[in-house]
């Protein structure tokens, strides 16, 4: 009981302090509860074209306009932010469990697996992330499961050297040679003490993470490597109405704010939650 108070008080304080992060969580509910419920929420079908309607300026029928084949604007966006969250919470997932099981296993380990394993971990840093994703995406093609398999791989990497650092730190306490000493094996060792003493950087890299998977997945969709078409994605409507930027700029500026805004609440709640979990630190 005197855990949860902590917990509860713990938490008021980080609401208190950090106001714009609580503000971007609420906002990010928002965006969350609009992409599950788009079949509800959007006014008209994405994939519906009028050509009669094409280049409609934002009007009460169409709140943000029609684009090029006079399909509704709003409606593309919304529910260009399934694909998004979709691959944003799933590429991530696949991210920080492959880069957390190597991580750990090459921190814990050490020697010359911790070598073999970090070496292959700085192959894969030593690559520009888009670049990297572009290589995967052209050679399997496109499509959703190949552009969260690209984005996954390239997120494991960074997320393999934060609980490779973090286990060496964890590795090196009191509590870990207590439990050596009782005779504790190392798998043992792993998932009682070292996992929940490195989930804090952990929880905090991996929801920065879902910023920079978006970012992905837009990059490629706009280069027309993400997801095939007709499917509305973010990055595919700013590519669509880049060449109508004069005659017709709500169609990218729409898609543009949508990634805009999720990126940066997404990344104010990553602050926010650093300090809730790590209340060492002080700004």
């Amino acid at each position: 009981m005197r855990e949860t108070d902590d917990l509860k008080m713990q938490l008021r304080k980080t609401i208190r302090k950090h106001k714009v992060a609580a503000a971007a969580t609420v906002v990010m509910m928002f965006i969350v509860l609009v992409a599950i419920f788009a079949p509800w929420v959007a006014p008209n079908d994405p994939l519906d074209y009028e050509i009669a309607h094409r280049f409609e300026p934002p009007s009460s029928r169409y709140l943000l306009g029609t684009d090029s084949m006079g399909r509704c604007v709003l409606s593309r966006v919304i529910w260009g932010a399934r694909i998004s969250l979709q691959v944003g919470l799933l590429a991530v997932g696949i991210g920080t469990v492959i880069g957390i099981t190597i991580g750990v296993i090459a921190g814990y380990s050490g020697g010359w697996i911790e070598s073999l394993i970090m070496r292959i971990v700085d192959i894969g840093l030593s690559f520009p992330m888009i670049l990297l994703a572009i290589l995967i995406v052209a050679f399997f093609g496109p499509g959703l499961v190949n552009v969260m398999i690209a984005v996954g791989l390239d997120r494991s990497s960074r997320m393999a050297r934060i609980a490779h650092s973090a286990t060496l730190q964890i590795k090196q306490r009191e509590f870990i040679e207590a439990s050596r000493a009782v005779g504790a094996s190392s798998w043992a060792i792993i998932w009682r003490h070292v996992m929940p003493n490195i989930a804090a950087p952990v929880i905090v890299r991996a929801t920065l993470d879902i910023a920079i998977a978006i970012l992905t997945e837009s990059s490629l969709s706009f280069l027309g490597l993400g997801v095939v078409p007709p499917t509305p994605t973010w990055g595919a409507i700013i590519n669509g109405g880049r060449q109508f930027l004069t005659r017709a700029p709500w169609i990218s500026t729409a898609a543009g704010a949508a990634i805009f805004i999720t990126v940066l609440c997404i990344n104010l709640m990553g602050d926010g939650l650093r300090d809730f979990l790590d209340p060492r630190i002080t700004t």
